[in-house]
């Protein structure tokens, strides 16, 4: 296809010579073997200003190289043309050369001419090797945006692998217990760990999942909390979702909840956690607030620094996460745009 772009683009300029040497002649067969002996050396001095002078030395930045060279090249080219010129005027003179002039422009207009073309062609040659930059460099680009998303994508997924194991571990230890003990609540907690493992293998996978699922996602994990702790568990858990389309990240708002359980403090008998989770449009609005004790260690578990990180990465700029620890509650608040979730690819 290049082989023919080039022979088409020749042709064009072996016709335009035809025409820019012969206007007004009438030997048209005179001119048109003059124009012959002008195309060698056009030939050669494009080729080698768009293959060598302009990628070797222009484009490299080469400057001092480029003019030395240009200087050699125009020198050496215009002994070039004016050889061609003789030549073609020595060896049409046989031809029948009729009373009118065959060639209408003067020597320096055909050298100029000349020159033109090489022009056309270092012009040609420029736009041709910036929009092959341009390509170059939006494939770089997307490589590079690619290669983020992969690695994104694999955090992400490391994040996963490291919240479910840890969340699994929690509840089959509390069913463990529970079997040793023959207690008439095994049973159904294996019923509602069942359903939360549902959750997990073919929801979390998802890039989000429905809010109401994340939710009943939360209302069976407290309810496995309650079975284990009985009475000296007490959880006031409100939840305001005006809006059932409302998409969220799978597995966000559990590491919290677990969290609670884990490391909140039993005073007076009673471990307190109190849940509230709205909603208002696109905007979340979650409260987590636990009893603890002091001596409770106040920096993040395993879970609780996923899930930040899998905020930072899922709502860059769009979400805020503040988390409060006193002498006697433990305080989680978490807003987030909904709206400016990334894809996340599982």
């Amino acid at each position: 296809m290049t082989v023919i772009i080039h022979v088409l683009f020749w042709v064009f300029i072996y016709f335009f010579y035809n025409y820019f040497l012969g206007f007004g002649s009438d030997n048209i067969r005179y001119v048109q073997v003059f124009s012959l002996y002008l195309m060698p050396v056009t030939m050669i001095l494009s080729y080698f200003v768009a293959y060598q002078l302009l990628p070797d030395y222009l484009l490299k930045k080469k400057y001092k190289l480029f003019v030395l060279y240009a200087i050699y090249a125009f020198v050496f080219s215009f002994y070039a043309i004016l050889v061609s010129i003789f030549f073609g005027l020595v060896f049409t003179s046989s031809l029948d050369v009729e009373t009118s002039s065959p060639i209408t422009k003067t020597l320096p207009l055909v050298v100029l001419g000349v020159y033109f073309v090489v022009s056309v062609v270092a012009v040609l040659s420029l736009a041709m090797y910036n929009y092959k930059s341009t390509l170059k460099n939006e494939d770089l680009t997307n490589k590079i945006l690619q290669n983020q998303l992969q690695l994104r994508d694999q955090e992400l997924r490391f994040l996963k692998m490291q919240i479910h194991p840890h969340f699994l571990f929690n509840s089959l230890n509390t069913i463990y217990g529970f079997a040793l003990m023959k207690r008439d609540e095994a049973p159904e907690m294996i019923l509602k760990l069942s359903n939360l493992l549902d959750y997990i293998l073919y929801q979390t996978d998802k890039p989000s999942v429905a809010l109401t699922d994340e939710i009943a996602h939360l209302k069976n994990y407290i309810a496995l909390e309650k079975m284990r702790f009985h009475d000296t568990l007490r959880v006031v858990a409100n939840f305001s979702n005006d809006n059932d389309s409302i998409q969220i990240a799978p597995m966000l708002l559990i590491p919290f909840l677990e969290n609670s359980f884990k490391h909140g403090a039993i005073k007076d008998g009673v471990m307190l956690v109190d849940l509230l989770l709205e909603t208002s449009g696109d905007q979340l609005y979650f409260k987590l607030v636990n009893s603890s004790s002091p001596k409770e260690n106040t920096t993040f578990g395993i879970g609780l620094q996923n899930i930040k990180k899998r905020l930072e990465l899922l709502y860059p700029q769009a979400f805020e996460l503040l988390i409060e620890n006193d002498e006697n509650f433990y305080t989680v608040t978490l807003r987030i745009n909904l709206t400016k979730k990334k894809n996340e690819v599982s």
